[in-house]
């Protein structure tokens, strides 16, 4: 918990003023009780009416200082407490933009969620409490002890039998909702992951009909969370009726010493008075404490989690200036490359070699869980190469600032990405400086104009969270439509025509020649037309290289590629294409 104080540094000053207006509420608060026993003592009892004025004076001052200086401790606690979680989820955001897709796969997506809004609440509601009443409880504490032993030490022990009575039931408490809270956070992120489930796969979910084992699942997490919430409530809502004990006690106990020591001088009842008030002050700073101990395991808890995220090393390390001079000439070229996850006992990517030249296409085939989207995935450092080397225009890919690297690259994903805004927005995503003309231009040869003036607004056209408004096919010409826009020096498509009918693709492809002239084009399909034409087709199998070659060449002398192709053709075509080949 403590770890993440240091985002509070900017906002010293206000943790100052917020700890000076908090020790002038204190002295003004404290003071009231003894004007008051000075106003029955030596005012009242004597019928002294001139000194209950001036003391009631004294009274009214102190209490709106009183009053000024909490509204103050009040207002700047809460404003730091939430600039405190404002810089907290900058820092947890920017720190996700930096993870690699291993560090991703190590967290869900839900508790990272969960981590960047539920923790960080339960972290700001902490600080602000801190703020307000950290400072002030021990302050009403210690000096509210000065003033009740100097007011009437005869019942001082008082107060030490309430202060002990209240830590014992705090203490109590606290052994047994403390380890509750890190179940409950858990709990909370299984909740998040399993709504997030539903809501993007209820499609899936109401073809298989499957709505009823969902609701028992969602049910049974839902279940553990209630009673959970149940048992800590009910165990923190002892405190209540426990405290109201201790507190009626110290005043019963209070009023009977007071009492038999009035028998004695009835002068002592202004001391009796203000001693009362004393002893509450001193035993609610005790309570704040107690309040602020019990909820603060289930802070640590969250600080813990968004500790852990803050820590977590960079596995990849980006220069913050590209080293050396890259060549003009685009180029991607792998160098005896190996791939594997951490702590596998298998490569995924194994002595891999290759040279994909600029004004050619290089494309990637294989069977499902070959490498071939990890393979891509190596060129913008979403993973690390485990060995060997991966030259992007002649310069090793480590030696490359990350603003450098991506400006070459325009990625288009196997699963078209949009994001909530315009067609227009998620054309420029790359390129924000683009023109209206050039944004065109890209939806053009994306095969994506017609679509768009169809919809209302046209280029202005909203586009939904996630691209919900829209088809897959849709979705995957905006995504290549964005990457021409870029205008990378390396275009990479991972089986981004999937979702596109064979007579769009070859129109796509037909009108991307031109674009791609001067750029590397790095293709990963699954359908052997759309790579058919590839100047170099690299055939991959269990994350090695069985193939490389022309579609021609491959057709003669790989068994892996004839399977492939064999698989996706009629008996007919497959004669044909042998025969074709064999010439």
């Amino acid at each position: 918990m403590f770890k993440l104080f240091k985002y509070l540094k900017p906002y010293w000053w206000q943790v100052a003023l917020i700890l000076v207006s908090t020790g002038a509420q204190v002295f003004a608060t404290l003071q009231l009780p003894a004007l008051m026993a000075d106003i029955i003592n030596n005012g009242i009892v004597p019928g002294d009416m001139d000194r209950v004025w001036q003391d009631g004076g004294w009274m009214l001052l102190l209490a709106a200082i009183s009053a000024i200086t909490s509204f103050v401790s009040s207002y700047f606690s809460a404003r730091v407490g939430a600039y405190f979680s404002r810089d907290l989820r900058a820092a947890i955001f920017q720190k996700i933009l930096e993870f690699n897709m291993i560090d991703m796969k190590n967290y869900s997506t839900a508790s990272l969620i969960t981590r960047t809004t539920n923790d960080v609440n339960q972290i700001q509601m902490i600080i602000t409490m801190m703020l307000s009443l950290m400072l002030r409880a021990p302050m009403f504490c210690i000096m509210g002890l000065v003033m009740a032993i100097k007011t009437a030490p005869e019942m001082s022990w008082i107060i030490v039998v309430g202060i002990t009575a209240v830590v014992v039931s705090a203490a109590v408490i606290l052994s047994i909702v403390a380890p509750k809270f890190r179940i409950f956070q858990s709990l909370i992120d299984r909740i998040t992951l399993i709504t997030r489930e539903n809501l993007t796969g209820l499609k899936v979910i109401r073809a298989f009909n499957n709505e009823d084992i969902e609701k028992k699942k969602f049910g049974k997490t839902n279940k553990e969370l209630t009673k959970l919430l149940i048992f800590i409530d009910c165990i923190l809502e002892l405190q209540n009726p426990m405290i109201n004990i201790i507190f009626n006690g110290t005043s019963l106990l209070c009023s009977w010493v007071g009492i038999s020591l009035l028998n004695q001088n009835f002068a002592y009842l202004g001391n009796m008075t203000a001693f009362a008030e004393y002893v509450t002050f001193v035993m609610m700073s005790f309570l704040m404490l107690s309040i602020l101990f019990v909820m603060f395991p289930r802070a640590n808890v969250s600080a813990n989690r968004i500790h852990e995220i803050l820590t977590t090393k960079d596995k990849i390390r980006w220069l913050k200036d590209t080293k050396g001079v890259p060549d003009k000439v685009p180029s991607v070229e792998f160098r005896k490359v190996d791939f594997a996850y951490p702590d596998a006992a298998e490569k995924v990517l194994d002595n891999i070699s290759f040279k994909a030249e600029v004004g050619k296409t290089t494309a990637f085939i294989g069977s499902t869980g070959s490498g071939k989207s990890t393979l891509i995935n190596l060129v913008p450092r979403f993973y690390e190469a485990t060995k060997g080397e991966i030259l992007i225009d002649g310069l090793n890919i480590r030696d490359y600032s990350k603003e450098d690297l991506m400006r070459r690259i325009g990625l288009v994903p196997q699963h078209g990405v949009l994001f909530a805004g315009t067609v227009r927005s998620n054309i420029k995503f790359g390129a924000p400086n683009a023109t209206d003309e050039q944004v065109r231009k890209a939806a053009e040869v994306a095969q994506a104009t017609k679509f768009i003036e169809k919809m209302p607004g046209g280029f202005s056209a909203h586009i939904a969270q996630g691209g919900t408004n829209v088809s897959g096919g849709q979705k995957q010409r905006l995504s290549i439509a964005r990457a021409i826009c870029k205008n990378p020096d390396i275009f990479i498509f991972d089986d981004s025509f999937s979702a596109l009918d064979m007579k769009t693709d070859a129109k796509l492809r037909e009108a991307l020649k031109p674009i791609v002239s001067d750029a590397v084009v790095l293709i990963v399909a699954q359908r052997v037309s759309t790579i058919k034409d590839a100047d170099q087709i690299i055939v991959l199998d269990k994350g090695k290289m069985v193939g490389r070659g022309t579609h021609k060449e491959l057709l003669r002398d790989c068994e892996v590629y004839q399977s492939i192709v064999k698989s996706q053709l009629s008996d007919a075509e497959w004669r044909k294409e042998m025969h074709g080949a064999a010439r």
